[in-house]
């Protein structure tokens, strides 16, 4: 079956879009159609564009470390004197208010490779969302080019049970002329029935890689979708492979996960430099500005404050000493990191050029099956045609008759199978040198 072989800018409007009817979709689901609604409508694609908004605000806010603090801070207390002194009352009631004032002058450069970093990041998010738009391409096209097969299948299966259908009949007229025994007419009365199954079979399975389709789309239930009409000629099927260096080559040079997967090296570049900050002293400029109040002091409570306002300013130099291995354990991990990514990096490359190779021998693997295909198809067809005419004159018997029908249904099998292939691989094969997908 080809199933198992062929298993190998969305905006801001579009998160909250939803299919309202039914007639806002289109009657025929072309291929194009199909991966612009699944763009527009795929969760897992809305949710990393989602995560790449979040990165805009981690941008911000590391951009807003190099801002000085504010805050207003007061306290409010009361005392109680079991056994105040002479003069004084047992309860006591307090007030403090003031502002503070923060500015981290030196961090060991923290702030700046935070920024560059969260920049990074965005682009390594921005990129997810490319990677999730090639991956929609391509399971796309797997899953559409499945539907176009088990059509085809279902025609061909059709087909192959209107010739089992009319040889049952011709098996009736020669069982009542006593030309042909009860147990032949059986064995293609039961070839017939199997050929009927074969269409329920095929048609089950169309129906299930649309239903594949319509869960990539997020279609519902009550959406039915048809696929329009589309023909590969010989010249699609059988075009000239390019170079497998070539391809590769080109694929390296465009993958979003590539580049992705670079970027992050340079992430955990900062991520060190980030850790190693943890070393250097910190020099921060605070201030602030300050009165209090309180109750038994003769005063009113503007007095108070006017007289307790008080102003101060100072420098803060903090140099770690002793962090319990805090820092060390940072600078390892983010080498940890960095091999790691370096690790992936590579892991990656193989894996496209393992794809690629792939791609580039089964696309040679269906041509030449193709080309063998129609040889045999010819073969099979001339050899089913002249054994139909000698089975009407009575001439060959039932096992002659089933074996040049099952031959030429594989061998139709075999072709329609070699054909979509090749189209996949080759499709496969543009996507890797980014020339698109088209059907």
């Amino acid at each position: 079956m080809i199933g198992a072989l062929l298993a190998v800018s969305v905006n801001n409007a579009g998160l909250s879009q939803e299919v309202s009817s039914e007639t806002l979709l289109p009657q025929m689901w072309s291929y194009a159609e199909c991966v612009d609604y699944a763009k527009a409508h795929n969760i897992t694609l809305r949710q990393t564009v989602l995560t790449k908004e979040s990165g805009l605000c981690d941008l911000e806010a590391a951009k807003a470390q190099w801002f000085p603090t504010l805050n207003f801070s007061t306290s409010q207390g009361f005392t109680n004197y079991p056994r105040p002194a002479d003069g004084l009352k047992s309860n006591a009631y307090s007030g403090q208010y003031g502002f503070n004032a923060g500015w981290t002058l030196y961090d060991g450069g923290k702030r700046e490779n935070s920024i560059r970093r969260s920049e990074l990041q965005n682009e390594v998010n921005g990129l997810a969302v490319e990677t999730i738009h090639n991956n929609l391409e391509t399971e796309i096209l797997v899953t559409y080019l499945q539907i176009l097969y088990a059509r085809d299948a279902i025609a061909i299966a059709k087909q192959t049970s209107e010739v089992s259908k009319a040889q049952k009949e011709r098996a009736e007229q020669l069982v009542k002329a006593g030309k042909m025994s009860r147990v032949d007419y059986v064995q293609l009365e039961s070839q017939y029935l199997n050929d009927e199954y074969n269409v329920v079979a095929a048609e089950g399975a169309y129906n299930s890689r649309k239903l594949e389709l319509k869960k990539m789309l997020e279609l519902g239930i009550e959406i039915d979708m048809s696929l329009p009409e589309l023909t590969f000629d010989e010249s699609e099927v059988l075009q000239p492979l390019p170079a497998k260096a070539d391809v590769y080559a080109k694929a390296i040079s465009w993958l979003p996960e590539l580049k992705s997967l670079g970027i992050e090296g340079d992430i955990s570049e900062l991520d060190e430099k980030i850790a190693k900050s943890g070393y250097a002293p910190t020099i921060s400029l605070n201030g602030s500005v300050s009165t209090s109040n309180g109750s038994g002091t003769g005063y009113s409570f503007g007095n108070q404050l006017l007289n307790g306002l008080n102003e101060h300013i100072g420098v803060t130099l903090s140099v770690p000493i002793f962090d319990n291995k805090t820092n060390k354990t940072n600078v390892a991990k983010a080498k940890i990191d960095k091999l790691n990514t370096s690790l992936k990096l590579q892991s990656k490359l193989n894996d496209v050029a393992q794809n690629v190779e792939t791609y580039y021998i089964e696309a040679g693997n269906a041509q030449a099956k193709y080309v063998s295909g129609k040889k045999q198809l010819q073969s099979a067809e001339l050899t089913d045609e002249l054994t139909n005419e000698q089975f009407k004159l009575g001439l060959v018997n039932t096992l002659d008759l089933l074996s040049s029908h099952n031959s030429l249904l594989s061998a139709r099998q075999e072709l329609l199978q070699a054909k979509y292939m090749a189209i996949l691989n080759i499709k496969m094969l543009d996507f890797y040198q980014n020339k698109g997908i088209t059907l």
